[in-house]
């Protein structure tokens, strides 16, 4: 295997990882709104990803240094392409980190409120919009014979990306569904539950239609494998939660954005952008990626930093393990 192919892995993998874990952190984002009762449980909510939703998102960093590094020409036409969702994207992960920091810095209702509506609202737009680029991503776009993107954003809301977009918003919110109810315990545990099944059949609904759509456009015998893992996990995950086995559900939710992830790269290897003027004018994994040197120095840099980030973000997860409550917000008031 070629280093621009165990990159393109890396990559992958990469992705993967912040699908996962900021995947819950968005959709515990978008509960505040739909789940929580009152400001008690709100700030349960909150306090559930307070500690990891900033590690969470060294994954979207790293992957995106990783395509600068390892392919320039991808990074360039995706991010001068996709300017101005990327840039949604960029200015809701900005707001939201600083709401979690400001929101107790005044003990006001309104101020705290207003702080809480955009943790709701810059949760729900990046959840969709990452599935409206990812769609774009596997689907093609109008790349010309230089390599540059030449469609319009109106080009970008096309029915496969929006599709995709409506995946990953109930595909996050269920993951934080689930694990809204692994961390929390009282009503607001029961209630997550409840809601985790009626999220979870309209996931399943919209994933399906997705990873079928995507199949029969671009799949093969690995993807088709991918495809029946995602689907099967998600309804064994929907069955453990139904019989209170939050973290068998939490864990088979993250093995359905595992594989359906999965299933989007698979489909798109070798590419890295397929061009829907021309297929000779698509970016690959060879014409796009870095020089064998640049990418060599990355796997050794790579192999020593992995480990370090790997451990102390699952030190992170270990302190934080315990469940909490409103008894606990009680608590910490008084």
């Amino acid at each position: 295997m070629e280093l621009h192919d165990v990159w393109f892995v890396l990559i992958a993998v990469l992705w993967t990882g912040y699908f996962f874990l900021e995947g819950f952190d968005f959709g515990v984002g978008v509960l505040t709104r739909l789940l929580a009762r009152d400001r008690a449980e709100k700030r349960v909510l909150i306090n559930t990803i307070g500690p990891v939703w900033d590690g969470n998102e060294v994954w979207l960093l790293t992957a995106g240094g990783a395509t600068f590094a390892a392919f320039p020409e991808w990074y360039a036409t995706l991010f001068s392409g996709f300017y101005l969702p990327l840039l949604v994207i960029l200015l809701c992960l900005i707001v939201r980190g600083v709401a979690f920091e400001y929101r107790v810095k005044r003990p006001e209702e309104r101020w705290q409120r207003n702080w809480e509506t955009a943790i709701f609202w810059t949760s729900l737009i990046p959840a969709f919009l990452w599935g409206v680029a990812f769609g774009n991503i596997v689907h093609g776009v109008k790349i010309d014979r230089d390599l540059e993107y030449v469609g319009t954003v109106g080009d970008l809301l096309n029915p496969y990306a929006l599709l995709g977009g409506l995946v990953t918003l109930t595909l996050f919110t269920f993951h934080g569904t689930v694990f809204t109810a692994l961390k929390t315990v009282g009503e607001i545990r029961e209630r997550a539950r409840a809601l985790a099944l009626r999220v979870g059949l309209v996931t399943a609904v919209l994933a399906l239609a997705f990873l079928l759509w995507t199949q029969a456009d671009r799949g093969d015998g690995k993807s088709l494998v991918a495809l029946v893992v995602a689907v099967a996990s998600l309804v064994v995950a929907l069955a453990a939660n139904q019989a209170g086995r939050e973290g068998w559900a939490f864990a088979l939710s993250g093995v359905t954005i595992v594989a359906a992830v999965a299933m989007l790269f698979l489909t798109l290897f070798p590419n890295v952008m397929p061009s829907t003027l021309d297929a000779d004018w698509s970016l690959t994994v060879t014409n796009a990626s870095s020089s064998p040197y640049t990418l060599k120095i990355m796997t050794w840099l790579a192999a020593i930093a992995t480990p370090v980030v790997l451990l102390y973000q699952g030190w992170t997860y270990w302190v934080f393990r315990k469940r909490i409550g409103t008894q606990h917000i009680a608590e910490a008031a008084h």
